[in-house]
């Protein structure tokens, strides 16, 4: 995918990382059919990974039962103020994206 697909936030409190992210992508079953009644190919983000300071703090294997323009939340802790981390995707058509934040 050209553009960016992905929004993050990451803020610090109490030693915990809350990251809120959202994913621009349209994550199709294969189920639904078109408007002339031919089915539409699956197209859907089937890993979800984010890492800090050179570790993974989250992978996650998603399907085609995740909705359009997913948000996914989580939190972990470990991380400090002014430190990076990086979320990133790939879907079963072999697209990625990835983005940077800093925790605030």
């Amino acid at each position: 995918m050209a553009k960016k697909t992905i929004k993050i936030r990451a803020k610090a409190k109490d030693d915990v990382v809350t990251v809120k992210a959202l994913m621009t992508h349209p994550m199709e079953t294969g189920a639904r059919k078109d408007k002339s009644g031919e089915l539409i190919p699956a197209h859907f983000i089937q890993q979800v990974t984010c890492e800090h300071g050179g570790k993974k703090v989250i992978e996650a294997q998603w399907s085609g039962g995740v909705s359009k323009n997913p948000y996914l939340s989580f939190k972990f802790k470990g991380g400090n103020k002014g430190e990076k981390l990086t979320l990133s995707w790939v879907d079963n058509k072999g697209n990625s994206d990835s983005a940077e934040a800093d925790i605030r």
